[in-house]
């Protein structure tokens, strides 16, 4: 990539759509759009105009849009081209933008990475915008948006200047270390270091934006024929798991993915679990698995004995319809599968327990990156908190603003760069 290339790309769905935008950036979007159109309308007011290719073949009738720089989406010139979204009018349009010299098609996430390049965005409302086009439920939608708008920058960036105060502080300090009168810390110095780090804690407990991706984890556990997969297919609301009266039909783990009133969920039906060395060689590779998911699980509905489920897991009588029902007093829910009864209670008391544990929606989360350079502040107010060499402690200051430049984007490396860029599409 180099920020002194032209380059366009498809912004809108894949045709064929009503319209198709096709976006151009950088330095010779102004000629570019003057050579297709025939001229440049005035700056950011749409005006229908004829495209036509280097021979002056008429390409399409379309709207075009001129954005001139710093003030736009990537920080530079930018042209938008409003074409019928025919996969015909797209690709000679686009073909033609290829013959044009310094011209050429974009790479996966670079509109964006010039944006980042730019200062238009920094690397947090960056990675809030990828997660904000992989959202595919309203929970994860939300906490997304609340990234793209700034809310976690501006954030670390109160953080960052409560740090630069303290450092200030240091520094007069170690400016008149050499005179007779020369002063120290203030009393309250090492209070507001802590309360600071503490601070940050509170946020590195936050529920990480990862657990958005992949939903709150529920994995149904018990014996075999305890009607585990009858009341997983009620919960995911279709036939995934094969159910039959024959003990140790599920082999492996059965996982879904879905939205309960706009929460992220992934089920999990599990093998049966008894004694493994009753069970044949397969089943046994699935009583395995099915205690493996266990450990991963947010939440386990034990639908075996009374009291022999997992610590913390919800007691649930199941297959309530059945002549031979056995109820459990101490049952969370009783439900029947196969009626329906007390499924809706069950799902609305799933969703609850995933709200309380689940990033909230439109409140900033941080993802395994960020929360690992917030760690790394907290490490370094930790040690400067209880350093007396005010020298030391302006390097353990120091730190912790690099940690902070680094959160957002002021310092990072190339490599990471293009690991969150690629996740974008080409026209983003």
């Amino acid at each position: 990539m180099s920020a002194r290339d032209t380059i366009f790309a498809l912004s809108s769905g894949a045709p064929p759509a009503g319209v198709g935008v096709i976006r151009v950036s950088g330095p010779s979007a102004r000629s570019a759009l003057d050579t297709l159109a025939g001229r440049v309308p005035e700056a950011r007011r749409a005006s229908l105009a004829r495209l036509r290719d280097a021979t002056g073949a008429l390409l399409d009738e379309a709207l075009v849009v001129w954005f001139p720089g710093p003030n736009t989406a990537t920080g530079e010139d930018l042209a938008e081209l409003h074409c019928h979204g025919g996969r015909a009018v797209i690709a000679a349009v686009e073909a033609a933008l290829a013959a044009l010299d310094g011209v050429r098609r974009a790479e996966p996430g670079e509109f964006t990475r010039r944006a980042f390049a730019n200062g238009r965005i920094d690397l947090a409302e960056a990675e809030g915008l990828a997660d904000l086009l992989a959202a595919e439920t309203e929970w994860q939608r939300a906490a997304a948006l609340a990234n793209v708008g700034g809310a976690l920058s501006r954030q670390v960036e109160a953080w960052r200047e409560r740090v630069l105060a303290l450092s200030a502080e240091v520094e007069g300090v170690l400016d008149f270390s050499d005179e007779e009168d020369a002063a120290d810390l203030p009393e309250c110095f090492t209070w507001n270091i802590g309360a600071l780090a503490g601070e940050l804690a509170e946020w590195l407990a936050r529920p990480r934006s990862e657990r958005l991706g992949e939903g709150f984890r529920v994995v149904l556990a018990g014996p075999p024929n305890a009607g585990k997969s009858t009341l997983f297919n009620a919960l995911v609301e279709s036939e995934a798991a094969i159910t039959s009266p024959i003990a140790g039909t599920t082999r492996d783990v059965i996982e879904r993915s879905v939205a309960i009133g706009g929460v992220p969920f992934t089920f999990a039906d599990t093998a049966g679990l008894r004694d493994a060395e009753s069970a044949d060689a397969i089943e046994a590779i699935g009583i395995d698995r099915a205690r493996n998911a266990l450990v991963r699980a947010d939440l386990v509905l034990w639908l075996g004995p009374e009291g022999e489920g997992p610590d913390g897991a919800w007691e649930i009588a199941a297959q309530a319809d059945r002549e031979d029902f056995v109820p459990k007093p101490s049952a969370r829910f009783t439900v029947s599968a196969a009626t329906g009864a007390g499924v809706a209670a069950l799902k609305a008391a799933l969703c609850e327990a995933a709200r309380m544990a689940l990033p909230k929606p439109g409140e900033a989360a941080l993802n395994a990156r960020q929360h690992a350079r917030l760690g790394d502040a907290v490490d370094a107010l930790h040690a400067a908190q209880v350093l007396t060499d005010p020298l030391l402690v302006a390097e353990e200051l120091r730190r912790a603003r690099l940690a902070f430049d680094r959160l957002i984007g002021r310092a990072t490396t190339e490599d990471m760069l293009d690991t969150l860029f690629g996740r974008f599409c080409i026209g983003k």
